[in-house]
């Protein structure tokens, strides 16, 4: 398969999907055949401006479209796919395995912990047997992360953010092990450098760094180096959102995770992430997200109610 050119690529939340998540969560895990098999098994070539992927395949093939090469894979196989790398996958009907996304502040949190060995920087895979010269148990313990995750995410039980952070965490080291060794099995070389992506990327960490803030577009544009335009010109092409909308998505994902996982009132909610007024933040949170704080607050109380 042949990746299409940058500007015609389109740039979902996860495939086939162009609303947020419902949920703040910051990991998202589900079986392949889960998504692949509605679409006849084929993902074309798409690209995600603030998700990581990490997939393991443990049965089956695939025809992997990343960055710009194509490789046939088959057997049991890791594969990571940071933000904006464009990727697609063509699989067989009996592949089985998992995809784990991760929303790129989380991602962000893993690659400073683990730093510049970090496997969710590069566009990379890795085939795996259970005859690794690299341990013989490298396979079934990443093997077995995968499928804990999984289960922990199905099935919410008391600690579970805490447990899922500390299985990604644990995945994620694996993988970059594998990362720093090199796989005999194959050699990919790092992706291109793009100018367009280089400065996308330095303005979602300014976002990262100063949301809390509200800084103006202009403020952020001249600190990547760019004008407002340009920036916003290469948000749209890349991101399939304005650089404001990146802004405005960045304050309502840790509006939600503090409604949903802090005791802190709106009006404390509000300050923190500098509104001036709470009712300036009522009506942000509400045009995105069609619900009040309070209303929002009282939904994942049910839902957590509910899971427990």
């Amino acid at each position: 398969m042949a990746a299409s050119s940058a500007t015609s690529v389109p740039v979902f939340k996860l495939y086939g999907e162009t609303q947020h998540w419902p949920t703040p969560d910051l990991l998202h895990c589900e079986s392949i055949p889960e998504r692949s098999q509605l679409h006849n098994w084929i993902i074309r070539p798409h690209r995600h401006a603030d998700l990581v992927h990490i997939l393991f395949i443990s049965q089956g093939s695939v025809e992997l479209a990343l960055e710009g090469t194509s490789h046939h894979l088959k057997g049991i196989v890791a594969i990571i796919v940071p933000a904006m790398a464009i990727h697609g996958f063509r699989f067989s009907s009996d592949v089985q395995g998992h995809i784990i996304t991760l929303a790129k502040p989380l991602a962000d949190h893993l690659h400073s912990l683990i730093g510049e060995s970090s496997a969710l920087k590069k566009a990379d895979f890795y085939r795996l047997s259970l005859s690794s010269q690299r341990g013989e148990n490298q396979p079934a313990r990443i093997a077995t992360l995968v499928s804990q995750i999984d289960q922990e995410y199905r099935q919410p039980a008391p600690g579970r953010d805490r447990l899922l952070e500390a299985l990604i965490q644990a995945l994620v080291v694996e993988l970059s092990r594998l990362s720093a060794v090199g796989n005999p099995a194959k050699r990919y070389g790092p992706r291109q450098s793009d100018k367009g992506r280089q400065h996308i990327e330095h303005y979602q960490a300014l976002v990262e760094a100063h949301y809390r803030e509200q800084p103006s577009i202009e403020a952020l544009a001249e600190q990547v180096g760019v004008s407002s335009a340009h920036l916003n010109m290469l948000c749209r092409q890349i991101a399939g959102r304005s650089a404001l909308q990146l802004l405005h998505e960045r304050l309502q994902l840790e509006a939600k995770r503090q409604l949903t996982y802090t005791n802190m009132t709106i009006g404390q909610v509000s300050d923190s992430l500098g509104f001036s007024e709470p009712a300036y933040f009522t009506r942000f949170f509400k045009r995105n997200t069609a619900l009040s704080p309070r209303e929002f607050r009282l939904r994942q109380t049910a839902v957590n109610e509910i899971a427990k």
